[in-house]
């Protein structure tokens, strides 16, 4: 489904019912996001903080997992939320792992509008830059 006929709205609205589930207790900055699949399904995510904050969970990561664990498949549109419910930048680890799970096609809601992948993530590096490296595996 193109970007301008998809139901951002409604995506918008599931990443802020999933940033209510946050837990931040440290930083006090909750975030949700929510993606369309290839295959129709909606998954989800929230940030878990961590008292050892490298260890804290984004909201993308919950996200990912979810994906995994209802089937796989590709990420065709994304939208990330603050505690307010407006749309957000994934951070640049995010973006890596949002390109590794959705690629170049993938739609992102960013403040500034719908973006593809390719301009949220430039020359980005992925799977198949690896299929290109040297020596034993």
């Amino acid at each position: 489904m193109a970007a301008e006929e998809f139901d951002w709205a409604g995506l918008q609205a599931r990443a802020t019912e999933a940033m209510r589930h946050a837990y931040a207790p440290y930083s006090r900055y909750r975030v949700g996001a929510a993606a369309a699949v290839d295959d129709g399904r909606v998954v989800a995510g929230c940030n878990v903080e961590n008292a050892a904050y490298g260890v804290t969970l984004c909201a993308e990561c919950g996200l990912v997992g979810d994906l995994h664990m209802t089937g796989g498949g590709l990420l065709t549109h994304f939208v990330c939320v603050d505690g307010d419910g407006a749309v957000i930048m994934p951070c640049g680890r995010c973006r890596q792992l949002l390109w590794e799970n959705g690629g170049a096609a993938l739609h992102v809601m960013t403040p500034l509008g719908v973006r593809p992948m390719t301009e949220v993530l430039p020359q980005a590096f992925g799977p198949d830059d690896l299929a290109k490296g040297e020596g034993p595996v």
